[in-house]
Order: C-alpha cells, then structure tokens, then sequence
C-alpha cells in the first residue's frame, strides 16, 4: 500500500476542480448535488475536468440522494455512468450499495467492481450507515475494494475517530481507511495521528457571491483553504 500521504478534495463544478488542483490536491472527488450528499455529475462535467485537470478524477456513481438502496432501473443506470465514465478516461469511481436490512450489496457491488475495472474503486459513505461495521469491512475486502471513505458512523470523522481508527488497525492494510467529514485545517493532524492514516477526504469550500439577488449563494471549493489543509498534514 503506498504510504505517501493523499489529499482528496471533494468538488461539483468545473471551477472547483480547478481551485482544488490549484490549492495542491493529489485527487479529486468529483459529484453533483452536494447538498444531497453527492450524486453523479454530469457528462460534460466529467470530460471537461478530465480535460482541464492533471491530477486523478475519482467519479461518484449514485443516482440520487436519499438512501443507498437501489431499483433494478437505478442499478441500470449506474452500470451505464460507470461505463461512461471508464470511457471518458476517470482514474476511479466512488459508489456505495446496501440492502435494506443495512448490510453491503455484495452481488452487485461486484458487478460494479468488475465493470470499473481497472478504474481506482472507492466505496463512499453508505459505510456509515451499515449495521455492522467490521464485517462490514471485511465484505469489502473481500470485494477488492481499494479505499473506503468513512466518518467512523458519526456526523464528522473527528467525532468518529474511535472508530477510523478500529477499522484502521482491522484493515491491516488490505483496504486505504480514508477519514471524510467536517476535516479541516485545525483537525486533520490529530485525526492522521490518532487513526494512522494517510488518505483524507476534505471539502474545503467557501461561500462565494452571486450575480443576481435572487440566486442562492454558491460555495466553491477555496484555493487557500485546500493549501492550509495539505500544509496542515504535513
């Protein structure tokens, strides 16, 4: 497992990626409808950030927001995004699927895996709503997954770093344990200390204004906050 140390920026706009590639990102996540907790961007938005953008583009595959449960049409569109996605030259795909009873898809997260290959496959923050998180774990181990992004089942990963950091210790480096949530500048060199991690999910956005009066404000991922960040966990 490479020991470099790994920033991952969550972005959903073009102009994001490229603050966050400016600011000294090593990878980005790239999503749509943030306030949804992500879902998958765009085409467009995937060709022109694989474009414009030299650093890795790991893409989220999720159709909606709203659970993590999916219906056989859903499932159809996923299959089809990751494919598009492998097409438009992405480095990985970030997906997360359960069953009701709160447990990982395993049939078709395989299905999934098999399709990104050789694509980079990161499985999201369904994890933190699984009911049992050590087998939890070893489900995707077993799956070939490469990274996990998790807030240790808590709102923020500083909350849930008990947990980062069992799941650290039982990965035994089979699977990159990548704390996400509420991580910033201030906290991201306890939570590598503590967890012993080495990959970490960050946001770092700023509200920015807007041309008319009558738009909601738009947060954009900050340049200066993506380099306090990397200089941070240094």
């Amino acid at each position: 497992m490479d020991e470099a140390r790994t920033l991952e920026v969550c972005v959903d706009s073009i102009e994001s990626a490229l603050a966050a590639q400016k600011g000294g990102a090593h990878r980005i996540e790239l999503c749509d409808n943030m306030q949804e907790g992500g879902t998958t961007p765009s085409i467009g938005t995937i060709a022109l950030a694989r474009r414009l953008c030299d650093i890795p583009i790991h893409v989220m595959i999720r159709p909606r927001g709203g659970g993590f449960c999916y219906s056989e049409n859903e499932f159809e569109v996923m299959k089809m995004d990751i494919q598009h996605t492998k097409n438009l030259g992405a480095d990985g795909i970030v997906f997360g699927v359960l069953k009701p009873d709160a447990t990982i898809d395993m049939e078709r997260c395989a299905e999934f895996a098999a399709l990104a290959r050789p694509m980079s496959i990161t499985f999201h923050r369904a994890f933190d709503v699984v009911r049992d998180a050590a087998p939890s774990l070893e489900a995707l181990i077993q799956l070939g997954v490469d990274r996990l992004l998790t807030s240790g089942q808590k709102p923020s990963a500083l909350e849930g770093l008990s947990l980062v950091t069992e799941l650290v210790k039982q990965a035994r480096e089979r699977i990159i344990i990548m704390p996400g949530a509420g991580i910033t500048h201030q906290n991201i060199s306890q939570i590598m200390r503590q967890a012993g991690v080495s990959d970490v999910h960050v946001y770092g956005a700023a509200t920015v204004p807007v041309a008319m009066q009558s738009e909601d404000a738009r947060r954009i991922t900050d340049a200066g906050q993506v380099k306090s960040i990397l200089a941070a966990m240094r």
